[in-house]
């Protein structure tokens, strides 16, 4: 295959499913990663048959090792050099509860999937990168690696203290891979989207609603895929590969002190 490749993971709906449509209408062969069958089925047919590229949809929960040291030993190998990596899968807690009350099966489930899942998976791909960087026939060979994270990791919400946390220890680790990568010219960045219209915003749309009302977000609209994606695209392009470590946040001005 001639076309570069791309794994995203949380790619069937949401963010995801924007990030996967925008690198496969720039040529990219996309691997899929997410836990739905049904919606990768759906994707895989919806890229191929608009974009033209290769759609590799692998069913697979981030956030049990188990998986997905199968999904590495069973599938990897057969698969080509990963060009960018987009660590994009995510859930919130099932249910917001304050944090004096979180149970520790919420916070594990949360955690699992959203911060410890992810560190383990880069692991793996960031030493393929590696290899690949240093085969001297890959002198055209650039990847980079992307963390979605959320305005979370640097916002409080007593509410959902796992999110927040898992965010906020995903930021960190997207900073320690841009550091440990360096000397390999891999560079990795941080996208922090604000409030975005998806799935997972759906049940507080109304709450949201009201705030963006009110001058949450210095641009009154909430965020799209699309939005998120065309940061993903800037990135890929190489217009930001000197500035590894980075932080895109993607939100409306929403972190802009005011007085």
């Amino acid at each position: 295959m001639t076309n570069p490749t791309a794994l995203v993971t949380g790619a069937s709906r949401g963010i995801g499913k924007g990030i996967v449509q925008s690198l496969a209408q720039k040529g990219y062969n996309i691997i899929a990663i997410a836990r739905n069958p049904e919606g990768l089925r759906l994707l895989t047919e919806e890229i191929e048959n608009n974009y033209h590229v290769q759609c590799f949809p692998f069913s697979l929960d981030i956030g049990n090792l188990g998986e997905q040291k199968q999904w590495f030993s069973t599938h990897f190998s057969k698969l080509p050099d990963i060009d960018i990596l987009v660590n994009n899968a995510g859930i919130a807690p099932e249910k917001r509860m304050d944090i004096l009350e979180c149970s520790i099966e919420s916070y594990d489930k949360v955690m699992d999937t959203n911060l410890k899942g992810v560190f383990f998976f880069t692991q793996k791909i960031a030493q393929q990168m590696i290899t690949a960087v240093q085969k001297k026939d890959k002198g055209n060979y650039k990847p980079r690696i992307i963390f979605v994270t959320s305005i979370s990791a640097i916002t409080a919400s007593p509410s959902r203290a796992e999110y927040c946390i898992s965010k906020a220890g995903l930021s960190m680790t997207a900073q320690l891979y841009a550091v440990r990568l360096a000397e390999y010219n891999i560079p990795v960045f941080e996208i922090r989207p604000g409030i975005i219209t998806t799935d997972m915003t759906e049940p507080v749309r109304s709450k949201y609603d009201a705030l963006i009302q009110q001058g949450l977000l210095l641009q009154r609209r909430w965020g799209t895929p699309e939005d998120v994606a065309n940061c993903v695209k800037s990135i890929v392009d190489g217009l930001f590969d000197y500035a590894t470590g980075s932080i895109f946040e993607i939100s409306g001005g929403f972190s802009v002190l005011r007085l």
